[in-house]
């Protein structure tokens, strides 16, 4: 395969990013046990600026993995068009999940976990590092974030 396309700068790269953030309703959710049994999963989220938000049942391998393990690995795109976000978790409950979490989950994908006949625990998901490429000519420059801190 011929690369013949020029790599974004990196205040594009994060542009696009957070669009995407805003815009995109499912993320690959990759956790794992405390043994290294990997499960991954796509669920909806919520991008608030600042951190990423989660509802799954507790009951889940997902669930269970986030809250013993606190920490996960998350994608959006496909391949070639890839962000890779890696990230520390920490669970609400139901009736303590932040009112503004609720309210834009609910607005950006019409569901509202607090509604299901099963509960449903919530996590929210404070980026560590953050990975953004469109292809391999955009290899150099990948990372966005390190360490917790925009590095764009």
């Amino acid at each position: 395969m011929k690369i013949d396309k020029q790599p974004r700068d990196p205040g594009q790269r994060k542009r696009d990013l957070l669009a995407r953030l805003e815009r995109e309703m499912d993320v690959w959710v990759a956790t794992a046990d405390t043994d290294g049994l990997p499960c991954l999963v796509p669920l909806w989220f919520l991008w608030d600026g600042e951190a990423l938000w989660l509802a799954t049942r507790l009951k889940t391998p997902t669930g269970r993995n986030l809250r013993n393990v606190g920490r996960a690995r998350l994608a959006l795109g496909d391949t070639q068009d890839v962000v890779i976000v890696d990230g520390e978790a920490e669970m609400f409950a139901s009736d303590t999940v932040p009112s503004a979490a609720v309210e834009g989950f609910l607005a950006k994908t019409g569901w509202d976990p607090r509604t299901e006949s099963l509960p449903y625990v919530w996590f929210r998901v404070r980026p560590r590092t953050v990975q953004a490429r469109n292809g391999v000519h955009e290899m150099r420059g990948r990372y966005l974030m390190r360490d917790g801190d925009w590095v764009v």
